[in-house]
């Protein structure tokens, strides 16, 4: 299945952080099919002094939308986020990984409702962090 991933940070060394988690993902989830330049943008939903670095990838993955939403968490855990947005408290992060969309073999965009996912995602096109690497790898249709 083809899924599109957005990945920030904004502590630390935030592209070597980033460039682990690709490698991570694509050790544990899928294959790497394309990938966005870094995208450098002010915080968005909450006021910090550091500035975040973002991307886009595109994967080829055989799990599902839950078991690649638990492989990507294991992958922040691991790199060193301590906890994840709630309710619209955002904070910083030494990594976030989120599922934008994910589509099935048939190449038709799956949609998640559930108290752990939704997709797609539901605030991607707010964010210009998302969609402006997103277009870079996504092609038309």
């Amino acid at each position: 299945m083809l899924v599109y991933l957005s990945l920030g940070a904004n502590l630390g060394d935030r592209e070597a952080t980033i460039e682990r988690a690709i490698a991570m993902i694509e050790e544990k989830a899928g294959t790497l099919l394309r990938r966005s330049a870094f995208f450098y943008s002010e915080p968005w939903g909450f006021r910090s002094d550091n500035g975040f670095c973002n991307l886009c990838i595109a994967i080829d993955t055989a799990l599902t939308p839950l078991e690649l939403l638990h492989t990507t968490q294991a992958i922040e855990r691991a790199l060193g986020r301590k906890e994840k947005s709630h309710d619209g408290q955002y904070h910083d992060r030494t990594i976030d990984i989120d599922l934008i969309e994910y589509y099935d073999a048939d190449g038709k965009p799956l949609v998640v409702q559930s108290e752990e996912l939704t997709l797609p995602h539901p605030l991607m096109h707010e964010r210009e962090f998302v969609m402006h690497p997103l277009e870079e790898i996504k092609p038309e249709r």
